[in-house]
């Protein structure tokens, strides 16, 4: 990953180096190592400094925002709609056996650069172990983690449902499964 000097003195810049990071190597490895939880107000991304917890969107949209805020647009946000199952997440597999599902369709955030692939989620998140499930990633802004996010998400799913007619749930259903999915992780 590309690594520069925290020079700006906008927020987020302000922000790391009230935590004495410097750089963006190290801004990114502290956000890594920060629990997996949902943020109060995902739009501010302030707050997972200050909550000390994130998620793959809140998390990425921060490095993604910081790079901006250092004149690096180069670091690109990325949607990735992906089939989550037990075997990328186990903490998944009794809500998929509940609901007779093989997977569910995610959207999984994370950092590109170049072309490579870069994922702070947790310190074990690894893009490499999850790529051959991807079927579409989208560049997206870290402005957008909010409802446009959550509608491409949705639209996603719709997709799904449509080219595989046997699975008996609605949208909201499958939403449904999919939020505890997402509880599951945060355990």
């Amino acid at each position: 990953m590309l690594n520069f000097e925290i020079e700006s003195k906008e927020p987020l810049s302000v922000a790391f180096k009230a935590l004495s990071i410097t750089n963006f190597k190290a801004a990114c490895q502290y956000v890594q190592q920060l629990p997996y939880k949902r943020n109060k107000d995902r739009d501010n991304l302030l707050n997972v400094l200050e909550e000390q917890k994130g998620v793959c969107s809140t998390k990425h949209a921060l490095l993604r925002k910081l790079a901006l805020e250092n004149n690096h647009p180069e670091v690109e946000l990325v949607l990735g709609i992906f089939k989550m199952d037990a075997e990328h997440a186990p903490a998944i597999r009794e809500t998929l056996i509940k609901a007779r599902l093989d997977y569910i369709i995610e959207g999984h955030t994370y950092l590109k650069y170049k072309d490579c692939f870069y994922d702070y989620t947790t310190s074990s998140s690894d893009y490499t172990f999850f790529k051959d499930k991807v079927i579409e990633e989208l560049i997206y802004e870290y402005n957008q983690i909010g409802d446009y996010k959550i509608n491409l998400h949705r639209k996603a799913i719709e997709k799904w449902l449509e080219l595989n007619p046997m699975i008996p749930y609605t949208l909201d259903e499958v939403w449904i499964i999919r939020e505890q999915c997402i509880a599951d992780l945060q355990l």
